[in-house]
């Protein structure tokens, strides 16, 4: 029997409400996270039905395509919806696919604001995110930057993302944060310090990779399996509803370009675990897979990044 352990159907983002499941923009851009999609009509046409399937909080970045991502949105949806909460980042420079390099500068940092305003056809941005610590400059320096731009109005809440504790501590020093942006799933739970925080100070928690870079989505673990099939689901919708009943702070936001992976990631907020489904997904592994080393490399600079602040 299904018991009342999934949290409400929304959580709030800087005060605002939305709905559980939202909407990640990296994947309506070309291989590497760089370039065009291979259709950009029909990438639209995924962001469009998000929204009409009632997804109210987008996120996207200057870095995915770069820019892509950020025009594709406006694209789609503008003039945007009333509810619609739009979330973007600046703070990472892209030499090619695949290729991320963190940069943090003050003034560099206004630049990618000021170019995700226009791109994205908004005067102020709902939730812009410091994307990454940039080890060659002063964390306070970059967050004060944000702060800058949030009094200015061109910024109305603001976010960290790929941060420990101790730097969602000093960026709150500084400026209030509404929402962190980690590395978090059924597989990777690192930063379950970060996650409580969260919680108990009424700051979302937006998990990157929330399926493991697909590799909760392949049916590969018997666990996922076994519960997939209790509820008539993929195990990309366990490990998306897993997300869900871990904390109420929780809003992943899944990125697809695919019309069919998009209605499930969404349906996925339907989904009632039992305490016994639970209880077996508490000590979950999941099982091994090679990832490409462009993806290793981007994984291992964004952590080396992290523990060097």
């Amino acid at each position: 029997m299904a018991v009342p352990t999934r949290s409400p159907a929304t959580t709030l983002v800087g005060g605002l409400p939305v709905h559980r499941i939202g909407f990640g923009g990296m994947r309506i851009t070309g291989t590497g996270i760089w370039g065009e999609p291979p259709d950009r009509g029909a990438a639209r046409e995924v962001v469009r039905e998000a929204v009409r399937l009632g997804v109210d909080f987008v996120d996207t970045a200057d870095s995915y395509g770069p820019n892509v991502s950020e025009e594709i949105v406006a694209e789609a949806l503008h003039p945007y919806p009333d509810g619609l909460v739009l979330a973007t980042k600046g703070g990472y420079l892209r030499d090619g696919p695949f290729q991320w390099r963190a940069d943090g500068r003050p003034k560099r940092l206004r630049e990618a604001c000021e170019g995700s305003l226009q791109r994205l056809r908004l005067d102020a941005i709902p939730l812009y995110y410091f994307h990454i610590p940039d080890p060659a400059v002063p964390f306070e320096e970059s967050i004060g930057a944000l702060a800058e731009l949030r009094e200015e109005g061109k910024i109305v809440h603001v976010g960290v993302s790929n941060v420990d504790l101790a730097q969602l501590r000093r960026a709150q020093a500084i400026v209030p944060i509404a929402a962190v942006q980690n590395h978090y799933n059924l597989a990777k739970r690192e930063h379950e310090e970060v996650l409580r925080a969260c919680e108990r100070e009424g700051i979302a928690f937006v998990p990157w990779f929330p399926l493991s870079k697909g590799a909760l989505a392949g049916g590969r673990s018997n666990t996922l399996k076994r519960i997939a099939r209790a509820h008539d689901a993929t195990p990309a919708q366990v490990a998306l509803a897993w997300l869900l009943h871990r904390s109420p702070a929780i809003v992943p936001i899944p990125g697809t370009g695919n019309l069919a992976h998009l209605r499930e990631n969404v349906a996925a907020a339907e989904i009632e675990l039992t305490r016994a489904e639970l209880a077996s997904l508490e000590s979950f592994s999941a099982p091994r897979k090679r990832i490409p080393q462009p993806l290793r490399e981007v994984a291992k600079k964004a952590v080396r990044a992290v523990r060097r602040r």
